[in-house]
């Protein structure tokens, strides 16, 4: 016994499916790989800004450390005229110039932290925000989004 396919059904059942795919690709798929795609150039533009200040950082120890061997030779350049005075003198530079250093290394780290932690927080945000829009568009209603408090 052959059973002949109902052509009419399997053509609506095709037509259907493709004009919910377009509707789909135009309210959901477009709109969350464009946000996918923003936020994927964020977090490399913040990579790389994060790279170019490690390596300013690097310069900047390296730009310390040249100016320190050129304060030791002009200290050693002095010894003969007063050896204790020059060696005092060069002790104190390099203290301030490593604290400096430091201070500036702090600062630096400090600010990629607070860049990596509000980059973090607007990402967050951006996501739950797209949840509860997604959520809302699904179930027809609005969803109140994650940051505030729900009873069930």
């Amino acid at each position: 016994m052959h059973i002949p396919p109902d052509w009419g059904i399997f053509f609506a059942l095709i037509a259907s499916f493709l004009a919910f795919w377009f509707i789909f690709r135009w309210l959901f798929f477009g709109p969350f790989l464009k946000l996918i795609g923003d936020r994927e150039r964020r977090l490399k533009d913040l990579s790389e800004r994060t790279e170019r200040l490690l390596r300013d950082e690097k310069a900047a120890i390296a730009e310390r450390e040249r100016a320190l061997a050129a304060v030791r030779r002009d200290a050693l350049a002095r010894r003969d005229t007063g050896r204790r005075r020059a060696e005092e003198e060069a002790a104190k530079m390099i203290e301030e110039a490593r604290a400096e250093a430091r201070a500036e290394l702090e600062q630096l780290r400090a600010g990629i932290e607070r860049e990596f932690e509000a980059a973090g927080r607007q990402l967050e945000e951006s996501a739950r925000s797209l949840a509860a829009e997604l959520a809302g568009r699904v179930l027809g209603r609005p969803v109140p989004n994650g940051s505030q408090e729900t009873l069930n």
